[in-house]
């Protein structure tokens, strides 16, 4: 494969990672081996000065899914109620049947997150947020569509409970919910150009 070709093939794949929440295939298992080859991608992330802090939580048993489903449904529905925003129809389509995906990747950080300053906050978060995002192009170079979560990390103790995790020393960050897509479009989105976003050698400067 030519340099140009393999270029090409990875910003596809980086430019086209969008959020599925509809045209999932509900029904058709995904072999737990796919899921364990696409975290042993994530787990090439690099990482700070925490190492290897990184695990990884796979919930594919429907009772464990309703209980974070129903959770998570009580999280979007409060939050949406106090910023007085509608309900778009994709999130409606994802919490109408987030309990039948076929799995939800938890990704999680061993070791509480610092406290004392925001350079150590950014190098905790830093160093497990690129293995989630990892993890969500090799499930899109799998043909998994997923959507990155948060919303349950305002939950950490109802969810620890459900997962029998440690509530003390393990941080949940993203949810992946996974599964194969069913005739969704995957492609680049309307977003503000290079040339807009980016400053040359201060901010606002231009040379």
């Amino acid at each position: 494969m030519s340099a140009q070709m393999h270029i090409q093939i990875v910003d596809e794949i980086l430019s086209t990672a969008r959020s599925v929440r509809r045209r999932i295939d509900f029904d058709k298992v995904i072999d737990r081996s796919v899921l364990l080859d696409c975290i042993d991608v994530a787990v090439q992330a690099p990482t700070g000065l925490a190492g290897e802090n990184w695990r990884f939580v796979v919930v594919d048993e429907p009772n464990r899914k309703a209980q974070v489903a129903k959770i998570y449904q009580d999280v979007l529905m409060t939050l949406l109620d106090e910023r007085k925003v509608p309900l778009k129809p994709t999130h409606k389509a994802l919490i109408e049947r987030l309990h039948e995906i076929p799995a939800m990747i938890f990704v999680c950080v061993e070791g509480e997150p610092p406290t004392e300053n925001l350079a150590a906050q950014v190098a905790y978060f830093g160093s497990i947020l690129p293995a989630a995002w990892s993890l969500m192009l090799a499930l899109r170079a799998r043909d998994i569509g997923t959507t990155w979560t948060t919303l349950l990390s305002g939950r950490q103790r109802e969810i620890a409970d459900i997962l029998l995790m440690p509530t003390n020393n393990v941080i949940q960050t993203v949810m992946l919910p996974v599964g194969y897509t069913l005739g969704a479009v995957m492609r680049r989105a309307e977003r503000l150009s290079a040339e807009q976003v980016t400053f040359w050698n201060s901010w606002g400067g231009q040379s």
